[in-house]
């Protein structure tokens, strides 16, 4: 392999850290307080509001039946109107941010259902408000869980990363197609899909690591 084509992997893979780095924050920031909602505004809950709890549901679980590649070309024009073009590492950000907002709101929503019901009802009963037991009892003791949730949220993201190289995109998805594939070099599209793996490996490495530190059983024990 040239020295050409080690430099142009090396780009790419930058280029797709920082678009699904740039993802997975952008969404984390709309999908955690959406997932708080979802988990807390039923009927009896913290923040009981039924009716909107049931619209932002049917929202975010449209968004999330939607089909990844479908929706980075139904939102062409939106990624045009937020970044000026509709491809590059900028453009892919747009879609692959609006896919990773419903599932992390999903994940987020049950990994703060998952908490112990008793936990909360105790913070109740010594007079805390809804909001600080969001605070203070939801949120730590779900955060196990939300790192774990996260982590499978940039994974997933990666994979996606690499599917927006089909409509020029970028990353490492748009080196493998315009070489590996159309200009038949096997060992760039090898070489690709090696790098994925070991970026996998180390985000899941990574997020394991983070959720035992994170565990208060663990620290408790």
């Amino acid at each position: 392999m040239s020295p050409e084509l080690i430099r142009m992997i090396a780009w790419s893979t930058l280029d797709t850290l920082a678009m699904v780095g740039l993802a997975g924050l952008f969404g984390t920031l709309i999908g955690l307080p959406l997932g708080i909602f979802l988990a807390t505004s039923r009927a009896g809950e913290l923040f009981p509001a039924p009716t909107a709890n049931r619209i932002v549901g049917v929202i975010v679980n449209a968004t999330r039946s939607t089909p990844f590649i479908i929706l980075v070309v139904a939102i062409v024009p939106l990624t045009r109107l937020i970044v000026g073009t509709s491809i590059g590492t900028a453009a892919a950000t747009v879609p692959l941010t609006i896919a990773a907002i419903p599932f992390i709101a999903r994940v987020i929503e049950a990994a703060i259902r998952e908490v112990d019901h008793g936990l909360i009802e105790a913070a109740r009963a010594f007079g805390a408000s809804p909001l600080q037991i969001v605070r203070k009892v939801l949120l730590p003791e779900a955060m196990p869980a939300v790192t774990l949730a996260l982590t499978l949220t940039i994974v997933s993201l990666l994979g996606y990363s690499a599917m927006v190289g089909a409509v020029g995109g970028g990353g490492l998805g748009d080196l493998g197609i315009r070489y590996g594939y159309q200009r038949f070099m096997p060992e760039v599209m090898l070489t690709v899909v090696l790098v994925l793996i070991a970026l996998v490996q180390g985000v899941q490495t990574l997020g394991d690591t983070l959720a035992r530190k994170l565990d208060r059983r663990t620290r408790r024990s």
